[in-house]
């Protein structure tokens, strides 16, 4: 069952080469930190290639309901108009936070150093996730969460009146927990700490050094270790959102694999924390070359330029690695199961807790599909072929990043490969079925 009422089955076939450029959306996680940080600053933000999707969509609701001004002038085109660190109302109506974890997280801790009270919830994949990992250091500030049992959706978050600074180390690599502590920091005096053991990805941190904060990070034996100074005044500023390289993966492996192709996407995220796909396609032999490199919005950005890549072969992805691609392994399996020989991918067990068990749906669905694959809790092994056989119907699980691998691997499969449900695309990247299609790909809607 979707958010949406009615599910979209989907089918990709095999197809001719890809060619074209591809320009895929904004980054989401970046995306959501505007709009957040916009609603915590003094003044306007201003946004450019904000991520239309509905995730982030819903992040700009709750902004409005904690009395942000939150303005949409164009495609992308966006300003916040904030009410100040410490300046979040209670918002009247619950907060729904559709499918995004990242959302949901990343408001409750902004809103947790603040005396005021919100109910959040979202849909039927977000409300089965856990929340305790976020909650858990939120209440060591003085705030409160009452949610249902395993600390999950519809979850009450009491935000403290007198909120002490905190010093947390990550239990496990998650940049939702740590952005979440972040933020919550902001309005605490003194200096929050967080010690990450294994670096995640890093724009909560970049975001608010743009928006004036004190924050310092230090690599020491711990790990690497954020200092925020509390109580800083933001300062609105002029965000241009790079693109995201969870969604530029889609188009990138269709070119690595299609025969033929060669394509160009432009404006995407190198950001070191989000690379790990491209490290390890390159390791795998993949024809990708990074032009034009330049710096948006405090982060590092290239135009990819991708030809199909004939010789791949299998790799290890070692488990250090896996933070900085915690998105893209399932992208990756359907790259290895054209790879000669086997892919090993260590570290993976954080997806089991993502919006599916992306392990288990993967791995039943390359099955499905007549790949051969082994998995522990915290290794998947795809063992690579010259030709798919795919002729499936996977379940997608409510899961974009699911239902978009199997659209890539339709198009180099002898058989269409077919998800129960696509839509779930709509939530990190709307325009997958169109930008594909423009390419030269055969993703279509399937009719029953």
């Amino acid at each position: 069952m979707s958010a949406h009422a009615t599910p979209i089955p989907m089918t990709a076939r095999a197809c001719g080469p890809l060619t074209g450029v591809a320009d895929v959306p904004g980054d989401k996680s970046i995306s959501h930190r505007a709009l957040i940080l916009g609603a915590l600053s003094i003044g306007e933000t201003r946004i450019t290639g904000l991520l239309e999707g509905e995730d982030v969509l819903d992040t700009a609701k709750a902004m409005r309901a904690f009395g942000a001004t939150v303005t949409r002038h164009g495609p992308g085109e966006w300003s916040v108009r904030g009410v100040g660190v410490g300046g979040f109302a209670e918002p009247d109506q619950v907060i729904d936070c559709g499918n995004s974890g990242t959302g949901v997280r990343l408001i409750m801790g902004a809103m947790a150093t603040t005396p005021i009270t919100a109910t959040f919830t979202g849909d039927a994949s977000l409300n089965k996730r856990p929340m305790g990992r976020v909650t858990n250091p939120l209440s060591l500030f003085g705030a409160q969460a009452v949610g249902r049992a395993g600390g999950r959706l519809p979850m009450t978050v009491v935000g403290a009146a007198d909120p002490v600074p905190v010093r947390y180390v990550l239990p496990v690599p998650s940049a939702q927990v740590k952005s979440a502590v972040l933020l919550a920091g902001l309005n605490a005096p003194g200096q929050t700490v967080v010690v990450e053991p294994e670096a995640t990805r890093d724009h909560t941190e970049r975001m608010l050094r743009g928006f004036g904060a004190d924050l310092t990070v230090e690599d020491t034996d711990e790990g690497r270790v954020i200092t925020l100074t509390g109580q800083p005044e933001l300062i609105g500023q002029t965000v241009a959102v790079p693109r995201d390289p969870s969604s530029a993966a889609f188009p990138v492996c269709a070119a690595v694999i299609v025969p033929g192709s060669d394509i160009l996407v432009p404006g995407v995220s190198r950001n070191p924390t989000r690379d790990g796909l491209y490290v390890t396609l390159l390791e795998m032999g993949a024809d990708i070359s990074f032009e034009n490199p330049r710096e948006e919005g405090g982060e590092p950005v290239a135009d990819l330029r991708v030809r199909h890549s004939p010789g791949l072969v299998g790799v290890e992805t070692p488990p250090e690695r896996a933070a900085s691609m915690i998105d893209e392994f399932p992208i990756l399996s359907v790259v290895a199961a054209v790879a000669r020989g086997k892919t090993v991918m260590r570290g993976v067990k954080e997806l089991r807790v993502k919006e599916s068990d992306r392990i288990d749906a993967m791995a039943r669905g390359l099955e499905a599909c007549g790949v051969t694959v082994e998995e522990e809790e915290d290794t998947l092994i795809v063992h690579g072929m010259a030709r798919v056989p795919g002729g499936a119907t996977v379940e997608s699980r409510l899961d974009h990043r699911i239902a978009m691998s199997f659209m890539v691997l339709g198009q180099v499969s002898a058989n269409p490969v077919s998800v129960d449900d696509g839509a779930p695309i709509a939530t990190s990247f709307p325009a997958f079925e169109p930008l594909m299609t423009a390419l030269g790909a055969r993703v279509e809607r399937s009719h029953h």
